[in-house]
């Protein structure tokens, strides 16, 4: 099972267009953290962690699309996440 790509909707943000519900950022405030872009909220963006949990709000300034060794590891987590039960 793949990741989607960062790639953008057709909703434009402040600071351009918004990626695409999915598509996998970073969070350089959370020492780089890798989640899916859920949506926007308020002024933050909504990420969720690849493997599930709970959502967390960033500013759009501190995400950044994943590169593709951050989308490998992303991956790679939810394989082992669903090996363990954690997620479907």
């Amino acid at each position: 099972m793949s990741v989607p790509d960062a790639g953008t909707s057709a909703e434009q943000g402040p600071g351009g267009p918004l990626p695409a519900p999915g598509a996998l950022m970073v969070d350089t405030s959370r020492e780089d953290r890798v989640g899916e872009f859920r949506g926007v909220a308020g002024p933050y963006w909504a990420i969720r962690p690849v493997g599930g949990g709970v959502e967390w709000e960033a500013a759009p300034g501190c995400v950044r699309p994943a590169n593709p060794a951050e989308r490998l590891r992303a991956d790679n987590a939810r394989c082992n996440a669903r090996s363990r039960g954690e997620v479907l």
